[in-house]
């Protein structure tokens, strides 16, 4: 059990990124970024600079927040642009001991509802073999993308491609955003659940306004507590999105204050999860 985060919403370079991971006392933390490049496509000088400060500083890396199927990516355009940020991600996994590697389902772009699904479920298909043999998992997130455009398609995302090697990130923050049920979203999923993003949102007007844990409508401490009452064990992953994010074209990193607000996260996340331990009866 551990408590990870997306560190460049608290700052864009690696020796931040440390820093605030260090000051909240964590041991973990999720590589999305790092001064502006995708962890998952820097060169290998970059990597091995990133990862040498990190061991240093004796932080281990929980999951590889690639961009791999994400909503920037149409569900036709180029599928090699995956296979070649997976290739290239599970030796460098291996060898950083990092089981997961975040990815989505493609965005529809001007694909029909049809074409949409069949075509990720084929991709997906194919990133769930080469995951396979190289001995790693894709863990896919309810966000963006037709996996987790309803919980049917999540749901359906699963059985279809049929694969050890494919399971889910859940996101307590995404079903609100979406306006989805986040309880019956996480009720219907927890089976395949093996890591989760922690993000809340609460109404602003006609829009959802990003939230620390457990003030929105995201149910968190509810979904928390009933992980650890039915044995999970895994990690947890800040991604406040206060700040900024980096799909509305904001980066959090670019802000004074995105610094003190990850760790007030981070501090608030920190009592929330003592409480789920508690209200779970394992305390």
């Amino acid at each position: 059990m551990f408590i990870s985060g997306f560190v460049d919403e608290a700052g864009p370079d690696i020796a931040t990124q440390i820093k605030v991971t260090k000051e909240l006392g964590f041991s973990h933390v999720e590589m999305r970024m790092v001064d502006g490049k995708q962890f998952t496509q820097l060169d290998d000088a970059a990597f091995e600079k990133a990862w040498d400060e990190l061991q240093e500083a004796g932080i281990s890396i929980s999951c590889y927040g690639s961009a791999i199927a994400n909503w920037s990516r149409p569900v036709n355009g180029d599928f090699n642009l995956d296979i070649a940020d997976l290739r290239r991600s599970a030796p460098r996994m291996r060898m950083t001991g990092t089981p997961f590697i975040r990815v989505m389902s493609w965005k529809q772009g001007d694909a029909s509802e049809e074409e949409w699904g069949r075509e990720a479920v084929r991709r997906m298909k194919e990133l769930a073999k080469i995951a396979e043999d190289e001995g790693i998992t894709l863990v896919h997130e309810n966000c963006d993308g037709w996996g987790g455009h309803t919980i049917e398609n999540t749901v359906a995302l699963l059985e279809q491609v049929n694969s050890p090697a494919l399971k889910l990130v859940f996101d307590t923050g995404n079903p609100a955003h979406h306006k989805q049920d986040a309880w019956e979203y996480y009720r219907r999923v927890r089976k395949d659940v093996v890591y989760v993003h922690i993000k809340d949102y609460k109404p602003a007007g006609e829009k959802m306004r990003a939230c620390f844990a457990g003030e929105g409508v995201g149910r968190v401490e509810d979904i928390v507590t009933d992980l650890l009452s039915t044995g999970y064990d895994g990690g947890f992953s800040l991604e406040p999105h206060i700040a900024g994010a980096i799909h509305e074209g904001t980066v959090a990193g670019e802000k004074k204050s995105a610094y003190q607000i990850y760790v007030e996260y981070g501090r608030r996340f920190a009592q929330l999860l003592e409480r789920a331990w508690k209200n779970a009866g394992l305390r």
